[in-house]
């Protein structure tokens, strides 16, 4: 998956290791709960992110409470490399709490150019979603799937915005 955001690499590595911005992004995730639970900047730019967002139960899809009782909580953590050449990789995983499912990958952001040849930053994203359960698991992980095109759409706006607003 990949996704072009308004802004520099660096402006959104910025807003990466922006406390503020976890915060009103989290905040305004969809989840019932959010929570920052680690922002840490390295000596050399290089940022680790880990959140927990929580759905109640009962706005889970029936596929999912096949598999899951009670509210489902989400912990999300991202290791971001400094800024080299215009670039920033990272390392993506996440993980449901007494489920089985996981989610693994790496992204990168880039610079690109736009239509007009103004430098944007492009996401490319490459995540694995597995969920160890008979039957069922296949149905999940395409569940899963969707959402985070879904979630990736949503995050690049709201990222541009936030760079916009707040440099």
């Amino acid at each position: 998956m990949a996704t072009d955001y308004g802004g520099t690499v660096e402006q959104v590595h910025r807003a990466l290791g922006d406390e503020r911005y976890w915060l009103v992004r989290l905040q305004d995730s969809g989840a019932d709960h959010a929570t920052l639970d680690e922002l840490t900047i390295d000596a050399d730019g290089g940022i680790r992110v880990r959140t927990t967002q929580t759905l109640r139960a009962d706005r889970l899809p029936g596929v999912v409470t096949q598999f899951h009782r009670g509210d489902l909580s989400f912990v999300r953590e991202e290791i971001w490399t400094p800024i080299s050449n215009r670039r920033s990789g990272a390392t993506v995983r996440g993980s449901i709490p007494g489920a089985p499912a996981s989610l693994s990958g790496d992204a990168t952001l880039s610079s690109v150019a736009d239509d007009e040849g103004a430098l944007v930053s492009r996401l490319a994203l490459r995540a694995t979603v597995e969920v160890r359960v008979p039957l069922v698991g296949g149905k999940i992980e395409n569940f899963i799937g969707s959402q985070l095109v879904d979630l990736m759409v949503a995050e690049q706006r709201f990222t541009t915005e936030w760079i916009t607003e707040n440099g």
